[in-house]
């Protein structure tokens, strides 16, 4: 006889809302509760993909072998980052001045 598993474990969708779950905390129910978990799920993603743009432009800019362009590439993203809010407008600065002093 073969044994059946919960509906819990039965799909990928079964998954996907145990890891949103876990991520985000209990499912909502009222409506709006669900178009603010959607939206806070989009900015996320949003955020963590510029961040990680972001990183990896001061990276290259603070190379030894930084051309010009890269560094002013990376100013650009720190700068919009700061107005956007992704990272506060001093720490855009600091890292900005650290480029500007890297050789």
């Amino acid at each position: 006889m073969a044994t059946t598993l919960p509906r819990l474990w039965e799909g990928a969708s079964a998954l996907r809302d145990i890891t949103s779950a876990r991520e985000f905390g209990p499912v909502p129910r009222i409506a709006s509760a669900k178009k603010n978990l959607r939206k806070t799920k989009t900015a996320t993603a949003r955020n963590r993909a510029q961040r990680s743009t972001l990183r990896t432009a001061l990276k290259t800019a603070k190379a030894a072998s930084a051309s010009p362009a890269e560094k002013l590439k990376a100013t650009q993203l720190l700068d919009r980052a700061a107005r956007k809010g992704l990272i506060h407008k001093n720490a855009a600065a600091r890292q900005k001045s650290s480029i500007a002093k890297a050789k």
